[in-house]
């Protein structure tokens, strides 16, 4: 594998993606990681300069090119993992979590994680658990029994499962935590957003004008709602407050989990809110007609930038927007717009 290389980060004029250590703030540098077989391609791992070593704002996927590439690049910074101190992760998804356990084991860096993500840890280690499990019958409540036969059907690795394992401990919401050398420390707010996962939550560096965001304000996707283990009951009403949480405190240059940087924090939040009211007009207006399960209403929606419909979606990615659908559909019974009634384990909406 080619030994990366130091460069100032190129923001939205690159390659987010392109192996590399990229400068994005004095002291602050950008590692992107692979994610085989992920539409998402990488992983942004922050690598923030600490007292006599590093502390990393999410570690990655517990990978053997995910491994190699991080050793190269702190080798670029004069460093090794044995270097790593303390990993700050975002929440409990496999491609931000796990390789921080798997180093924990060889070097004894500490690993921390907001409170509100016990309950999925939890729920992962519990012998018996299966990653599929929650998600089928989720499937199966949106009325989407084919392609939930489908994709329980599919051949799933070992390596889904593997690297999980409780972290050192538990951040709480608005804990600081000090990063740095004496003489140039940093102050990172921990903020619980909860949304893309129950328990996610970001650092706000205020003093240097930074966010590290994790996967709650991403500058060109919008983050999954509530896929994890132990969803609350409406994930996208935690996110929409989540968001307006953010438009609330002071702006900041935003270092998402996927994507370039170079945006700001309250630019992409006004984007991700109008979005997502977009979505809920969208899918009202489906419900009207008389589409009443979340599957159906998906099937009236179109997906991605290039506004694809349901069918033209694989299957992971099919799942992913009915489980979405489902999201807005909660949140609008929650709000009293739309009405439910299960029939069997399936879920139907309508107007009062």
């Amino acid at each position: 594998m080619t030994r990366p290389e130091l460069h100032d980060d190129p923001g939205a004029a690159g390659d987010w993606t392109a192996p590399g250590v990229y400068r994005c703030a004095p002291d602050v540098y950008r590692i992107p990681l692979p994610l085989p077989d992920d539409g998402l391609r990488a992983v942004n791992v922050y690598a923030i300069a600490d007292d006599a070593g590093w502390t990393l704002v999410d570690a990655g996927w517990a990978l053997a090119e995910s491994r190699e590439l991080l050793a190269g690049a702190l080798d670029v910074l004069g460093s090794g993992l044995a270097d790593v101190r303390r990993f700050l992760v975002t929440h409990s998804h496999r491609d931000h979590y796990t390789q921080a356990v798997t180093l924990r084991k060889e070097f004894g860096a500490q690993v921390l994680i907001g409170a509100g993500e016990r309950p999925n840890i939890d729920e992962v280690i519990r012998p018996g658990h299966t990653a599929w499990g929650v998600h089928g019958a989720r499937l199966h409540r949106a009325g989407a029994d084919e392609l939930a036969t489908e994709m329980d059907a599919e051949p799933r690795g070992e390596r889904d499962m593997a690297g999980w394992e409780r972290p050192d401990g538990y951040l709480a919401d608005r804990a600081v935590v000090t990063v740095g050398p004496p003489a140039a420390r940093r102050r990172l707010e921990v903020v619980e957003t909860p949304g893309h996962t129950r328990g996610h939550v970001v650092f706000a560096d205020e003093a240097s004008d930074l966010l590290f965001a994790g996967d709650h304000v991403l500058p060109r996707i919008t983050p999954s709602i509530g896929f994890e283990p132990r969803p609350t009951a409406t994930p996208l009403g935690d996110f929409l407050v989540s968001l307006q949480l953010l438009k609330d405190r002071p702006d900041a240059a935003l270092l998402p989990a996927h994507g370039p940087v170079g945006r700001r924090v309250h630019e992409r939040v006004d984007e991700l809110l109008e979005h997502h009211a977009d979505r809920l007009h969208a899918t009202l207006k489906a419900a009207e007609e008389g589409r009443s399960t979340a599957f159906e209403v998906a099937g009236a929606l179109t997906w991605t930038r290039r506004e694809r419909t349901l069918p033209e979606l694989d299957r992971f990615n099919m799942m992913m927007a009915i489980l979405e659908t489902q999201a807005h559909l909660d949140l609008l019974a929650q709000r009293g717009i739309l009405t439910t009634e299960d029939h069997g384990v399936v879920t139907h909406y309508a107007t009062p």
